[in-house]
């Protein structure tokens, strides 16, 4: 990603963010936010997995996962710290990593979102936007997250060098 693309959130990006903030609001509306409505939610992720369209749990990490390995390998070609640990220590590039972040799983958020919209109507008969969104977090975001910094991290440690400061 080039400088000027990391630098400002792209339309896919921005669509899938506005998407998420309308349906967490959505969610809130419509069903609160209640020790039954998030006792429901770990409730339902516990189920998901073993539920039909079980193939996403595998689809869209490995999808992030593609997307943190292509974006790691440009960091340790850029020779930036590893992403976790920017986003977690440095104030002044945190923003900048995140909105990077966003950027590279957009598309695997938003198709989260479908594919768990899809479930919900054929399993739950009912539409919970606030489960859906997290859902896709889980599956979409935070592999990025976990995987991106490990990428540079392993790679560094094969070759024998030293990662850059990590905490500015």
């Amino acid at each position: 990603m080039s400088d000027g693309d990391s630098q400002e959130l792209g339309l896919v990006s921005k669509l899938a963010v506005a998407f998420a903030l309308v349906l967490i609001a959505t969610g809130v509306i419509w069903h609160g936010v209640t020790v039954a409505t998030v006792g429901r939610l770990w409730h339902d992720l516990v189920d998901r997995p073993d539920g039909p369209m079980a193939f996403r749990f595998i689809l869209q990490p490995a999808m992030a996962t593609i997307a943190a390995i292509r974006d790691g390998r440009k960091d340790l070609r850029a020779n930036r710290a590893p992403y976790l640990a920017t986003v977690l220590g440095s104030r002044q590039e945190r923003m900048e990593r995140l909105r990077e972040g966003v950027n590279a799983t957009a598309r695997i958020f938003l198709l989260g979102i479908v594919m768990d919209a899809i479930y919900q109507a054929l399993v739950l008969k009912r539409f919970y936007p606030n489960e859906a969104v997290v859902i896709a977090l889980l599956l979409a975001f935070v592999p990025y997250l976990l995987i991106r910094g490990l990428v540079v991290r392993v790679a560094r440690h094969r070759r024998g060098s030293a990662l850059p400061d990590e905490t500015p």
